[in-house]
């Protein structure tokens, strides 16, 4: 079996500012075009199975600067609805909740269409998208021991707070251990396998142009 490879989106100006940004649609910056351009020789000497993108402008975006032609529009991969804290950074959620984690708390409702998610809720999103991947990731063996089956690796093309969700649930780890992935703007991680677990193999990999912020 192939590896399952976390791509983060190159950066956007309410990325770049620290602004929590789930369901609005904003373009890449100029960095955020050359990190996902830079994303190209950490995929180039892959065997890419499938592409899925989230349906969103800048992981679409993402994904075809960084040569991932064939990607898959998949909704799953979304971002964690911040509800109320659409475009609010967390500095500012701290001052009127100190303490607040997103990983831990979740959101308060937004407007309509927007009720928020749950860290239970994005759990549960990223199960399902994991549950779609399983003919493909439940394959026997160690990543890097392909045979002649292998139908490569699997990219998914998304953003920062689901995509940490989703690697600790394909860790078995609960939702609110996705705190423990920071996921920069223009990265790669990959998931592969030990002994037939899953394992992480690598995690916010880049080459190129500088980091970016950890949020959405």
């Amino acid at each position: 079996m192939g590896e399952l490879l976390i791509v983060r989106h190159g950066e956007t100006e309410w990325s770049r500012d620290g602004r929590h940004t789930s369901w609005t649609d904003l373009p890449l910056t100029d960095t955020g075009e050359r990190q996902a351009v830079a994303l190209r020789p950490l995929l180039g000497g892959r065997r890419i199975g499938l592409v899925l993108v989230s349906p969103l402008l800048r992981a679409r975006h993402t994904a075809e600067l960084a040569g991932l032609g064939d990607a898959e529009v998949e909704p799953l991969l979304k971002e964690w609805d911040y509800g109320a804290y659409e475009g609010v950074t967390t500095a500012e959620i701290t001052r009127e909740r100190p303490g607040w984690s997103l990983f831990d708390d979740g959101v308060p409702p937004g407007p309509p269409g927007h009720p928020g998610e749950s860290p239970a809720e994005a759990g549960a999103r990223a199960d399902a998208l994991l549950a779609r991947l399983g003919p493909v990731l439940g394959a026997e063996g160690d990543a890097g021991d392909a045979g002649d089956g292998d139908a490569g690796d699997v990219v998914l093309v998304g953003h920062a707070h689901f995509l940490r969700v989703l690697t600790a649930r394909r860790l078995g780890l609960p939702p609110a251990a996705g705190a423990l992935f920071r996921l920069d703007t223009g990265t790669v991680g990959a998931l592969g396998t030990e002994h037939g677990r899953p394992a992480l193999t690598a995690w916010n990999g880049r080459v190129g142009a500088g980091a970016g912020p950890a949020g959405a």
